[in-house]
């Protein structure tokens, strides 16, 4: 198991690694990613949630018709 001295030691070299610039810049690559896919995600939701519902047409045209075969029946 990892303790919390060895991730302050991996985070200390890390950050002597590539330095504080980079890694704010992955950071704000991988904000910028995340954002998208969660954009993404939605859109695809909502177009999802549009084809289900029936177009006005169909809907104005099968009333008609209903009204319409109710008044042959009587």
């Amino acid at each position: 198991m990892i303790s919390m001295w060895q991730i302050l030691i991996i985070l200390l070299i890390v950050i002597l690694l590539f330095g504080t610039k980079k890694l704010r810049n992955v950071g704000g690559d991988l904000g910028a990613a995340v954002k998208g896919f969660k954009k993404g995600m939605n859109d695809e939701e909502q177009n999802d949630a549009q084809k289900n519902l029936p177009k006005e047409e169909d809907v104005i045209e099968g009333e008609v018709t209903e009204k319409q075969k109710d008044q042959e029946h009587r």
